[in-house]
């Protein structure tokens, strides 16, 4: 699965990754790529969780489906896709 994911950056900090589909899972990194790699990892983790909690696993929606959510008016969006569970 791709998962959407919006970036935010602020100055002097780094950068702040928010997985909209799944509730809870962000990650950051100093560099977009390490943030984009981090995020993937928290993805992963994430599903792991879930899966071991019985919950069933949020399915990704598309970026137009998030983009006029106002917490993410300022992002910058990119889409990942962690190695399958």
């Amino acid at each position: 699965m791709r998962y959407p994911v919006v970036i935010h950056k602020e100055p002097n900090s780094d950068y702040g990754v928010t997985v909209p589909d799944l509730p809870g899972c962000f990650s950051a990194g100093d560099t977009l790529d390490d943030a984009l790699a981090q995020v993937v990892e928290a993805i992963e983790c994430h599903i792991e969780g879930l899966l071991l909690e019985a919950e069933p696993i949020p399915l990704p929606k598309s970026i137009e489906f998030h983009r006029n959510d106002p917490a993410y008016a300022d992002g910058i969006w990119a889409v990942v896709a962690p190695d399958p569970v």
